[in-house]
């Protein structure tokens, strides 16, 4: 068994050192002390994030209603940790900004960290006039998106990743099997999300709504988030049936990917738990630059990211193969 040591914020000036052990149990919540909610805090500041436990299980992937949604089958899930938010500019900014998170820290960015790579500097503002403070960070590449998590990891030595494609679903359904998480009409979508119904096209401050079961906030609507996943329309029907677990197509050419919760910009339609989306190069369309960034969707200011934090993490060497995949370029 490997002991792993977190610094959790209680009260200001108080900090609670918490062991997690892991091994090769699979804890659900409630049953492990150590498998609890908590936020993150970036050390040397007083920004955090919150993370919520998503107990290990069994769930049916999928949905009638679309053919890349088809056939619907059984997957298990381990368990994991999940934003209870997707990531906001207050976070994000000190990764896109070495100067800004040495005046949040008051002291020099460490080696480890200063290793990390950063954004170029996008040629137009990525807000897109929607504001910062409490709002989702958006318009990233999922390459931007995986160097923002080694970022994480070099400032808090903890394994941050995004989900893949069944973790997402499996949280967002929340032992659900209907349409949402709240039933199959989407008469009460209102009251857990931001979509074209009720935005007013735009963004909006995190945590507004109500969340889901599992206390995930925003997971419909607001912004998409990405995933882990190569988008592959029949990736279903290619799954073993038997034996299903932690599916994950892995990404292995720059387009399509998958995103998944749908946006501000959606129809309530497309804000299904099982509604699959995938990412393409038209999000670069007006980009100038030749090759098209690495880092920046400019036309996609509908996309931001949730972490997770798997509860029994990789080895050093597979974190590291994670974090350090080269950006395929963009022409």
């Amino acid at each position: 068994m490997l002991k792993t040591r977190s610094r959790i914020p209680l009260l200001p000036g108080g900090v609670l050192t918490v062991f997690f052990i892991i091994g090769s149990l699979s804890f659900s919540t409630g049953e492990d002390p150590s498998f609890e909610a908590y936020r993150q805090q970036i050390p040397g500041t007083s920004v955090s994030f919150g993370m919520a436990p998503v107990a290990g299980g069994s769930f049916t992937m999928g949905s009638a209603q679309r053919d890349d949604e088809s056939p619907q089958h059984p997957v298990h899930i381990d368990p994991f940790w999940m934003g209870t938010h997707e990531m906001t500019w207050d976070v994000y900014e000190m990764f896109l900004n070495k100067d800004y998170e040495a005046s949040l820290s008051g002291e020099a960015v460490t080696e480890e960290v200063d290793a990390v790579s950063r954004p170029t500097t996008p040629y137009l503002d990525m807000t897109f006039g929607m504001g910062k403070e409490n709002m989702p960070a958006i318009g990233m590449t999922q390459y931007n998106a995986i160097q923002f998590c080694k970022w994480l990891y070099a400032k808090t030595g903890i394994f941050y990743r995004l989900p893949t494609e069944a973790e997402w679903e499996y949280a967002c359904r929340a032992g659900s099997s209907g349409t949402y998480f709240f039933g199959d009409s989407p008469e009460k979508l209102d009251n857990y999300a931001w979509y074209a119904g009720n935005s007013e096209d735009k963004t909006h401050p995190v945590g507004k709504k109500q969340p889901n079961p599992w206390g995930l906030y925003d997971i419909l609507g607001n912004v998409m988030e990405w995933t882990a996943d190569q988008y592959v329309a029949d990736a279903y029907t290619q799954r073993d049936k038997k034996n299903n677990n932690n599916p994950l197509v892995e990404a292995t050419e720059l387009y399509p990917r998958s995103v998944r919760g749908g946006s501000y910009k959606s129809e309530a339609g497309d804000l299904r738990s099982a509604r699959r989306f995938a990412s393409t190069p038209d999000w670069k369309q007006i980009d100038p630059q030749m090759p098209k960034s690495n880092w920046w969707f400019p036309e996609a200011p509908f996309l931001g990211i949730r972490v997770v934090r798997p509860l029994n993490p990789p080895s050093d060497a597979e974190i590291t193969a994670y974090y350090n995949q080269e950006p395929i370029e963009d022409y």
